[in-house]
């Protein structure tokens, strides 16, 4: 029973970036803005964030289960930075409207989930092999970041 009220409360925690997004409308200053022809459609973005949360809280599970104990500081400090580093893009780039500061958390995030990946490679192979679909999606954002950046 221990097991599974840790699961989910990684499960949980993985979940909580998605707060700041659900408290920032998009709105029609969004809807102007200049996109690339391989901007995603807006339906993707609910289940493919859903998948990578639900993959995040996995791979923090693994991570805290595996190896040990005392080196989990560094560790999950790694991990708290990366989610809070998620948590901060949607209010910059659609409160604020600034994609130019949007896109400097982005970058920072992208060096905070590949720092995560190499400290839980160290724990737990399948938690780091668990964040690397967020670190290509992630990848990808970016480069839209920048792109809607430019173009606009």
């Amino acid at each position: 029973m221990k097991k599974t009220g840790t699961f989910l409360l990684f499960i949980v925690i993985a979940f909580l970036p998605s707060l700041s997004a659900v408290a920032v409308k998009t709105g029609s200053w969004y809807m102007a803005l200049n996109k690339p022809v391989w901007n995603p459609p807006s339906y993707l973005f609910g289940p493919v964030w859903t998948t990578l949360y639900f993959l995040i809280g996995l791979a923090g599970y693994f991570a805290w289960t595996h190896g040990h104990r005392e080196d989990r500081r560094a560790v999950f400090t790694v991990y708290a930075a990366q989610l809070l580093l998620n948590a901060l893009w949607s209010p910059l780039f659609f409160g604020l409207h600034r994609p130019d500061w949007a896109l400097v958390s982005l970058v920072m995030l992208w060096f905070m989930i590949l720092l995560c990946i190499g400290l839980f490679s160290q724990r737990s192979r399948p938690a780091a092999w668990l964040m690397l679909p967020y670190f290509l999606w992630v990848s990808f954002a970016g480069a839209l970041n920048a792109t809607i950046l430019v173009i606009n």
